[in-house]
């Protein structure tokens, strides 16, 4: 017999806890400032190439106050081998600007207001809310969207429509863990790319028949 969504929301998360009982956050960071820009960095870019970029970013400018020191043609110089340095370069400039002018230097706590920051969409202000400030969040990175189409618990049209179906499925007070449990569990276990050579059980436990399919 078929398991519900319910049955398998509950399977995830006991699963995931199992392997990973500690979630430490991916990008370093000792600040929300840095970690908004390490965040804003990571689009389109691995979280390893991030984490050896901004040692060499924030040895000139933690703070917003030190990065409006800089020219947009320094700080996109430090930062091109993370890609789409140009952009990059400029939302990180001008959101330390509004920073500065509108929030007294502080990184803003509602998501309309970082929503509103040059560079920064629902994916960067959802990780800044959950991993900085500890407020309820599910951000959907490319594992996420995967997964939870391959499980069954998405329709996968898009990455909104997998927040939602998340967020139904899955406690509030679990959000900002188990988020990045799956991540771990999709760079691990369930690759994008040669799915038949992956250790992906979950997905041979609870997963849609053409993900199944796909494993074989």
């Amino acid at each position: 017999m078929a398991m519900t969504k319910k049955e398998k929301a509950s399977y995830v998360i006991a699963e995931l806890e199992r392997l990973y009982p500690e979630t430490p956050v991916p990008l370093d960071h000792d600040s929300p400032f840095t970690l908004l820009i390490a965040v804003l960095l990571s689009a389109q870019c691995t979280d390893e190439r991030v984490n050896k970029i901004t040692p060499l970013l924030f040895a000139k400018a933690r703070t917003p106050q030190e990065m409006v020191q800089l020219s947009v043609e320094e700080i996109q110089a430090i930062i091109r081998p993370c890609g789409l340095s140009p952009a990059k370069s400029k939302a990180i400039f001008g959101l330390s600007q509004l920073l500065l002018n509108l929030h007294d230097g502080e990184v803003p706590k509602t998501f309309e207001e970082l929503e509103s920051l040059p560079g920064v969409g629902h994916k960067t202000a959802s990780v800044v809310m959950a991993q900085a400030f500890g407020v309820p969040a599910f951000p959907v990175d490319t594992h996420i969207h995967r997964l939870m189409t391959r499980w069954g618990l998405s329709s996968g049209k898009n990455v909104t429509q997998t927040e939602k179906d998340a967020k139904r499925l899955f406690p509030s007070s679990l959000w900002n863990k188990l988020h990045l449990q799956i991540i771990f569990y999709g760079r691990e276990y369930s690759p994008a790319r040669n799915p038949q050579n992956s250790k992906d059980y979950i997905t041979v436990k609870i997963g849609t028949e053409q993900a199944k399919k796909e494993l074989k």
